[in-house]
């Protein structure tokens, strides 16, 4: 469900897919391609919280802040399922991992990679292509070229997602049997390059 609050809508480019059990609340600006998933929880109500192109926010995330603090999700950023930004600001091409919570005024650099679970404490600073692991969280290496790439492939299936769901996701009544009209398998995706 999209809300205002005060007066203040959100905007939302009409090619990004916004599950409608996802509530997305006030100053929220959400650029191309984007990708909301269910449950997911986007409250600008106490400040603004910008989501660039490509950007990927999955089940049960929530986005929110203290007030008078913005959030900006930076172009291909990839937020787990179930992760919590409070008030952090998130770099170009970043992944964060399932569950993770990143604190206040947490900056994470471009192409940094935070663990699943990671608890990162407010005020941190992480350069960028750093992997952050732990709770407390700390920098365990530098991201490598090939790490990159792979978490790039992974967000461009998610770049591809809101398409895919304007063109084939409905509601629909389960079925009480298997029948010949459904397909064996669900859809199948080719995986991508394989780290070594």
């Amino acid at each position: 469900m999209i809300y205002e609050f005060k007066g203040i809508k959100p905007v939302i480019h009409p090619s990004s897919f916004i599950h409608k059990t996802a509530a997305v609340i006030g100053d929220v600006l959400i650029g191309k391609d984007v990708y909301v998933g269910p449950g997911a929880a986007i409250r600008g109500d106490w400040g603004r919280i910008t989501i660039e192109d490509g950007c990927n926010v999955q089940e049960n995330c929530t986005v929110h802040m203290f007030p008078g603090v913005s959030i900006t999700l930076q172009e291909s950023a990839h937020i787990g399922h179930g992760a919590i930004i409070h008030g952090a600001q998130i770099g170009r091409n970043c992944l964060v991992g399932m569950n993770a919570v990143l604190m206040d005024n947490v900056e994470l650099g471009e192409e940094s990679i935070v663990g699943a679970l990671s608890f990162v404490k407010a005020e941190t600073k992480i350069p960028p292509r750093s992997l952050v692991v732990g709770n407390p969280a700390k920098i365990v290496k530098q991201l490598s070229d090939e790490m990159i790439a792979w978490k790039t492939e992974g967000t461009k299936l998610y770049q591809k997602l809101p398409r895919e769901c304007f063109e084939s996701l409905k509601e629909c009544t389960p079925l009480l049997k298997k029948e010949e009209n459904r397909p064996e398998n669900s859809a199948i995706y080719k995986p991508w390059q394989k780290l070594k």
